[in-house]
């Protein structure tokens, strides 16, 4: 059955692509995934297209922009292929965790792209009720889904969500990542972060990574996944391969 949301949300009147952005797993040089970057169909940037996100469209976009970044991950990869596709989603715009997730698993099963190689992913910066968010969260996982929270310790949430649910994957703030190699401060703060998060069993990511000398001292911490413009840039409707001198 249909959720209020389904029934009642207002289609997304623009139409959009994505550009997508590799993961890099630093000790082999293998894409870990792909984030899909929501872009204007001549390749505009992101704000082109959420500057038309309502609360009455917000639902029809979040769904759309799902089915999208399948479509193109599954034309541009082998189904067969051990990278994992990124999706930032709105968890407001999830009315009814089970109803919402079916044009996703449809799509899936349409372009032949295994679920288990999709990430969702949310940034602390969108306020939301933690129950209803957990409640999300908890039923991807058991869905088959890799759960991931962006831009941690920037957001509404932080260490109380934390505490509540471990994702699978946490991204750390790029404010924290960039000048690192410059900063004691931040040194400290992001060995302490990531022992916490080894004591979860919590995969880090930092993103943001600019210069060899951030990804050094990353790579001295112990972080391993690593992107930014260091290793490549979002490209359009493609697979971009990452700059693997940088990683050498």
């Amino acid at each position: 059955m249909a959720c209020a949301g389904c029934k009642n949300g207002n289609g997304f009147d623009m139409p959009f692509s994505m550009a997508f952005q590799p993961i890099v797993d630093v000790r082999t040089g293998a894409v870990f995934a792909y984030e899909a970057l929501v872009r204007g169909v001549d390749g505009a940037g992101a704000s082109s297209v959420l500057s038309r996100v309502t609360e009455q469209n917000r639902y029809a976009f979040d769904q759309g922009c799902r089915v999208k970044a399948i479509e193109l991950a599954a034309k541009l990869s082998p189904s067969d292929s051990a990278s994992k596709l990124s999706i930032n989603f709105m968890p407001n715009a999830v009315y009814e965790p089970l109803a919402c997730i079916r044009s996703t698993l449809e799509a899936a099963a349409r372009f032949n792209f295994s679920p288990q190689r999709i990430i969702f992913e949310f940034t602390e910066n969108e306020q939301i009720n933690p129950d209803h968010l957990i409640n999300i969260l908890k039923t991807y996982q058991s869905i088959g889904f890799k759960t991931a929270i962006d831009d941690f310790g920037a957001g509404h949430a932080g260490l109380s969500l934390l505490a509540q649910f471990q994702p699978d994957i946490v991204k750390l703030d790029m404010e924290l990542v960039r000048g690192i190699d410059q900063s004691r401060a931040k040194q400290i703060v992001l060995k302490h972060t990531l022992a916490m998060l080894n004591d979860f069993g919590i995969v880090p990511l930092c993103e943001g990574v600019e210069t060899k000398e951030e990804l050094q001292v990353l790579r001295d911490l112990g972080v391993h996944h690593i992107q930014g413009y260091l290793l490549a840039r979002p490209a359009f409707e493609r697979f971009e391969q990452p700059d693997l001198a940088a990683v050498a």
